[in-house]
């Protein structure tokens, strides 16, 4: 569809870190936008391509897309108003990619899926979590990054509170509990992300450790292991 199209070349257009390919273990950035649209014709299938997007100004792309002006600003706006439906679709699907982990029965599994579920997102959309990253700290979608995290506290903050009663803690520490939890996930993430210098599962083991045991039982472990 024209609209469809529109979007897929506006968002390469303005944003080229998602203009890459997978060569092997590393992720290749290409410095010029094509752009196919696959169009059924009568006398077949055609693919008629928008060449060189990234020389093009956002008016031109409609104009290549054969779309005229008002349609753009009715789906994006601006350029701000692109940038926050795409942060919004991101935490849409980090959402789904959590959702999972948190039917585990035991809190401890639990709390080691959740982790592992983040850490697959940023392993899988490395260029989404950095986009995610990048939003927090614009101010039209700063908002946005920020609800999902404290809805994730929040979420983290209701399932800790019967285990630290049970365990004779204040259950009134959840809260201050679920931000640790929270900030150090997003920390490990934001490092992992450029040096993978632990693979995902030894990581997540570890953050599970520390996290519900702290790094005295860590320590323990690894000399277990050792």
């Amino acid at each position: 569809a024209p609209a469809s199209a529109l979007k897929i070349l506006t968002v390469l257009a303005l944003f080229p870190e998602l203009n890459a390919r997978l060569e092997g273990d590393e992720i290749v950035l290409l410095e010029r936008v094509d752009v196919g649209i696959a169009v059924q014709t009568e006398d077949g299938l055609v693919v008629p391509v928008v060449r060189s997007c990234e020389r093009l100004t956002v008016d031109e792309i409609a104009s290549e897309a054969g779309i005229t002006k008002p349609v753009l600003y009715r789906h994006f706006g601006d350029k701000d108003g692109l940038y926050q439906a795409l942060t919004e679709r991101y935490v849409d699907v980090l959402k789904t990619a959590l959702k999972p982990a948190t039917k585990a029965s035991e809190p401890r599994d639990r709390l080691a899926a959740v982790i592992d579920a983040y850490l697959a997102f940023v392993e899988r959309e490395p260029e989404r979590y950095r986009f995610l990253l990048h939003a927090s700290e614009r101010p039209r979608t700063a908002g946005i990054v920020a609800d999902f995290r404290r809805r994730h506290i929040a979420e983290c903050a209701f399932t800790a509170e019967d285990n630290l009663r049970r365990a004779g803690i204040d259950p009134g520490f959840t809260e201050p509990w679920a931000e640790c939890v929270s900030g150090m996930i997003r920390a490990a993430g934001i490092s992992w992300l450029e040096v993978r210098s632990l693979p995902r599962d030894r990581l997540v083991d570890y953050l599970t450790t520390i996290l519900w045991e702290g790094f005295s039982s860590l320590r323990r472990a690894t000399a277990a292991k050792g």
